[in-house]
């Protein structure tokens, strides 16, 4: 009733390596998307890091554009 025969044994081989392999192809899958986003990660980082600077005109300061104020001179470009 419980005999062990060759195709039994074969199949069981079959399914534990299916598993295995199964597995092994997910643990990839998974290391895959982790890498993807985290590449995406630092890239986001490093374009978030840096800004370009603009000189002003008048006293020959560099300011970034998004926060540029007025540097108290009255031939400013920009506004206080």
């Amino acid at each position: 009733m419980f005999g062990f025969s060759f195709a039994k044994l074969l199949l069981v081989a079959a399914v534990i390596a299916a598993v295995w392999y199964g597995y092994r192809w997910w643990q990839r899958v998974q290391k895959v998307t982790r890498d993807e986003a985290e590449a995406l990660s630092r890239q986001r980082a490093r374009a978030a890091d840096g800004e370009e600077m603009v000189k002003c005109a008048s006293c020959d300061t560099y300011l970034s554009p998004r926060a540029a104020r007025s540097c108290g001179r009255t031939d400013c470009p920009y506004p206080g």
